[in-house]
């Protein structure tokens, strides 16, 4: 089985993500796809096994395979937790919607460390642009301020919303260039603090749910068994 067909005859969960996705979209914005397949439980009984994920079919679209997805989502990856909340789903399927049943439980205390790493390294990076060109890449700049948002409102509220709503012409002007970059790099900072303030107080727990995603996955992987017959 090709990499591509476990995408086409097996995903349980796909949907855009990006710009469109986090209502920052223009005329100009490509479509993101991101998805989950299950591979067949049997082609885990072979020595070589399933890919853990694939790029493509076709341009913008990546899958994880449901086992690596959800070790991801535990371990708090701010991608793979905003892909559970995509507003704009495309393919669902009975275990899909178990999946997305599931979102609650891969939030935890453990958000505030990742989503703060990631933010630190697109930093680095901002600020290499600067000294080198003078100035940032202002679309990484207004994704940036987006990501310490949506983490300073999850740990302020528990949920994860992704839909920049009343923000989205004050970063689409950071976009833009229209911002000055000691504004932005203010913004960033006074966004960081008051993540930090909110960690103090979050109604998240302060750790995943392991369990209940471990007996979602088992449940995945004994009906896909019983369901397919062995493949030779």
């Amino acid at each position: 089985m090709q990499p591509e067909d476990l995408v086409r005859d097996h995903t349980i969960y796909s949907c855009v993500m990006g710009s469109r996705a986090f209502g920052l979209a223009t005329e100009a914005s490509d479509t993101d796809r991101r998805g989950v397949f299950l591979a067949p439980t049997a082609l885990f009984w072979r020595f070589e096994k399933p890919p853990t994920h694939v790029e493509g079919p076709g341009e913008e679209r990546f899958s994880w395979e449901l086992e690596r997805f959800c070790e991801l989502a535990l371990r708090g990856n701010p991608n793979i937790l905003e892909c559970l909340h995509s507003p704009l789903v495309e393919r669902v399927d009975d275990t899909g919607r178990e999946l997305l049943c599931l979102r609650d439980a891969f939030l935890s205390r453990r958000a505030y460390g990742t989503f703060t790493r990631y933010a630190l390294g697109q930093r680095r990076k901002l600020d290499a642009d600067v000294r080198t060109t003078g100035a940032p890449r202002w679309k990484h700049a207004m994704h940036l301020l987006r990501l310490l948002i949506s983490c300073r409102d999850l740990l302020r509220s528990g949920e994860l919303r992704i839909d920049v709503g009343d923000e989205r012409e004050p970063l689409l002007a950071v976009k833009r260039g229209e911002v000055p970059w000691s504004e932005v790099e203010a913004r960033m900072a006074r966004l960081g603090a008051e993540a930090e303030a909110a960690l103090c107080h979050t109604p998240l727990p302060p750790e995943p749910d392991h369990a209940r995603v471990a007996d979602f996955l088992f449940r995945a992987r004994r009906a896909s068994a019983l369901a397919s017959p062995p493949l030779l």
